[in-house]
């Protein structure tokens, strides 16, 4: 599921932020972002994310700023003075004039500026700056939850929406046969001097209009409903087999679209794909 989490700690002259968030993925992926000087961490930071994400491509970037009175960054003058002998010794080479702005074009350079170079972790930074992951990973569940409470919603609405449509289907059935048999009735009338067997032609009647019987699309589309619902109210985690389970409804609904034979019923199974597909499109964020 899709999330986001923030946190910001400080200790003494600094001040951490993290930043972490996930999108949709079948197992866990997670990338990190941290200074060079904490790099050393990355491995406890891994652990406690992976402790309570399971899954999901998770990217967690790390901030640190210094907010003492002395500057954590200098900038590099040999670093400078290297860069502009080597435009001058190119200008002069190229016959090209050497910029204006200087200070504008060095500053663009790697290494222009000395950051905070090798970094002693304490025991009590290291602590401050576990506790900060700890932080914007429970923010990120508390979200993931929050949006998971919104999906829990959102699904028993359409489930309750196609339930409505098919208890209507009904409605329509006896008029639908009614229909159907009138329409083939008419069509043999319609032919001039067509004699025909009576007693046949009831019986392939019956054999067409049992073809066209939905009452086992029906009960199987009920009980998908039924077992969605069940799902939901299981454990939570349980996107893929929702995803699953919308397949099937998705199979009968199709198939009750096949065989209504009749307007009425035709514009309830559209409703119903409508339904199905939002399930369908936010099933993805439940996973």
């Amino acid at each position: 599921m899709t999330g986001f989490g923030s946190a910001v700690v400080e200790f003494k002259t600094k001040k951490f932020t993290f930043e972490i968030k996930s999108l949709n993925s079948k197992q866990l992926d997670l990338s990190m972002r941290v200074p060079v000087g904490y790099r050393p961490l990355e491995a406890e930071m891994r652990s406690l994310v992976a402790q309570r994400l399971e899954r999901g491509k998770v990217e967690l970037v790390m901030y640190v700023e210094n907010t003492g009175v002395d500057a954590a960054v200098q900038i590099n003058v040999s670093a400078l003075l290297g860069y502009k002998k080597q435009i001058e010794a190119a200008s002069e080479a190229l016959g090209i004039p050497v910029p204006e702005d200087w200070y504008g074009v060095l500053l663009r350079f790697p290494d222009s500026v000395k950051g905070e170079a090798a970094v002693e972790v304490s025991d009590e930074e290291r602590q401050a700056i576990l506790l900060g992951v700890t932080q914007a990973v429970e923010r990120l569940m508390d979200y993931r939850a929050t949006e998971g409470r919104k999906l829990d919603e959102f699904f028993r609405r359409r489930i309750e929406r196609i339930t409505a449509l098919l208890g209507d289907v009904p409605a329509y059935e006896t008029e639908r046969i009614v229909k159907i048999r009138s329409r083939i009735e008419d069509a043999l009338r319609s032919i001039p001097q067509v004699e025909y067997d009576k007693g046949r032609f009831e019986q392939e009647m019956i054999f067409y209009i049992e073809k066209l019987d939905i009452s086992e699309e029906k009960q199987r589309l009920a009980q998908h409903l039924r077992y969605f619902i069940e799902t939901l109210d299981g454990n939570p985690g349980q996107g893929k087999k929702l995803g699953f389970i919308s397949q099937e409804m998705g199979r009968e609904i199709n198939t009750l679209g096949s065989k209504s034979n009749h307007a009425q019923l035709q514009i309830l199974v559209v409703k119903m794909k409508d339904e199905l597909e939002q399930i369908k499109e936010q099933v993805l964020n439940a996973m």
